[in-house]
């Protein structure tokens, strides 16, 4: 049941379990000797076969070795052990403590014993030193006694038959549960170690997934944007020097390059873009709605309301003409948002507002639900959105909103003068 397990070696105690060792263990010892204490006052085994100060001594040796159980498993078991057989045989009539300083010590030894293995030797060789020594105990003390001790004695067994059972019952009793909850503990401890471990690797392949996925990402993004743009790059890099030597010369020929770098440029941007919103949308339903911008707006807002959202909506300052690449990558933004919401936030209420600013275009979609930040089958994701975000020099801010719901509000610059231009 226990091979798989055996060759872990469990670690010694945190520097606050020790602590408590020693506070266990001095209770150990100051109850034993009250016990003592006790036990004389009633006149138990007052044969004087040991002094008060041997009684004292010896119910130390069993007790007090408990503050160290954790740090010496091995060897606080087999001292406590040899210590309560020689307190029996001087007759120290403290047994109680003891016997319970012994249980402690074989169920620490079971959950705490650093080579498992060894732990399993010891306790087997503690426990059958043990009913040996019940043997002895019992043919040394067994004969001494008499029918007559047992006036009134009516069971079916003989009184010496039942004393000698009796004991033998219940040490196999304790000394059996003590054995299994400290093969319990020790297994608790070993698969608690399995967890931890499973959790670290799993958090590794995480992100070593994801950095793969990156990777695989950009990779794919490089070779598409060679193919794409490349041509169209270097057509311009053609035109553009045959302008600049015909400049002077012919102005008719200067213009008609200039044009050709014009339109290389417009085709070339594009082709990315449908390149892009090719990569990141692949086959999904997305992809009819590559070209759509912050015009295209109105179709989710009454999606979400189509939804049963209460949709707000607003578009604030002086609306100005947008590179198209720009206003898609606003347009995926309140599409993500807006799609995660209906999908994930279990929200009722979402406001999408749109923000025209001296220098920035703004976006910003909030809502009142749980702040699940998840996206669908081919979806964005925070990720896309940050990349989308990060592809125009712009901002994005995504998180939790005080007093409940989420909030994704994306800026990204604006050139006025660059676009009338």
């Amino acid at each position: 049941m226990y091979g798989d397990l055996d060759d872990w070696r469990r670690p010694g105690p945190t520097a606050k379990q020790q602590r408590t060792d020693l506070v266990v263990g001095a209770a150990f010892a100051g109850f034993g000797l009250l016990n003592l204490a006790l036990a004389r006052s009633v006149g138990l085994y007052s044969t004087g076969v040991s002094a008060a100060a041997e009684q004292v001594g010896w119910t130390l040796l069993v007790t007090l070795p408990i503050a160290w159980r954790r740090r010496r498993p091995d060897a606080v078991a087999i001292v406590v052990s040899l210590a309560f057989i020689g307190g029996q045989i001087r007759e120290v009539p403290e047994q109680q403590l003891t016997g319970g300083a012994l249980f402690c010590a074989m169920y620490t030894l079971g959950a705490w014993g650093p080579d498992h293995r060894r732990s399993k030797w010891i306790r087997g060789g503690i426990i059958a030193t043990m009913f040996v020594w019940l043997g002895i105990f019992y043919l040394m003390k067994l004969p001494t006694v008499s029918a007559d001790d047992f006036e009134g004695a009516a069971g079916p067994f003989s009184p010496i038959a039942a004393i000698a059972l009796n004991g033998v019952l219940v040490n196999m009793f304790i000394f059996g549960f003590t054995y299994f909850f400290g093969e319990i503990a020790w297994i608790a401890a070993r698969r608690q170690h399995q967890l931890e471990v499973q959790a670290d690797q799993l958090r590794a392949s995480q992100a070593e997934a994801r950095e793969r996925a990156v990777m695989g990402e950009r990779v794919r993004i490089a070779r598409e944007l060679h193919d794409v743009v490349a041509h169209h790059v270097s057509v311009m890099g053609v035109q553009a020097s045959a302008a600049r030597r015909v400049l002077d010369r012919d102005a008719g020929k200067a213009k008609t390059a200039l044009a050709s770098v014009e339109q290389s440029a417009r085709t070339a941007v594009d082709e990315l873009r449908r390149m892009l919103s090719l990569l990141r949308q692949g086959d999904g339903p997305d992809r009819e709605t590559a070209g759509a911008g912050l015009d295209r707006v109105d179709d989710l807002v009454a999606s979400a309301r189509e939804a049963g959202l209460t949709v707000t909506a607003g578009v604030f300052g002086e609306p100005a003409d947008l590179p198209e690449s720009l206003s898609q990558a606003a347009y995926r933004i309140v599409q993500e948002a807006v799609t995660n919401t209906i999908k994930h936030a279990g929200a009722t209420t979402i406001d999408v507002r749109i923000r025209y600013l001296a220098d920035e275009l703004e976006v910003d979609v909030a809502d009142n639900g749980h702040g699940s930040t998840g996206a669908g089958p081919g979806g964005l994701g925070l990720i896309g959105m940050r990349e989308r975000v990060a592809a125009h020099d712009g901002v994005l801010e995504a998180g939790g909103r005080t007093g409940g719901g989420f909030r994704v509000r994306a800026r990204f610059p604006l050139h006025r003068t660059a676009v009338t231009a």
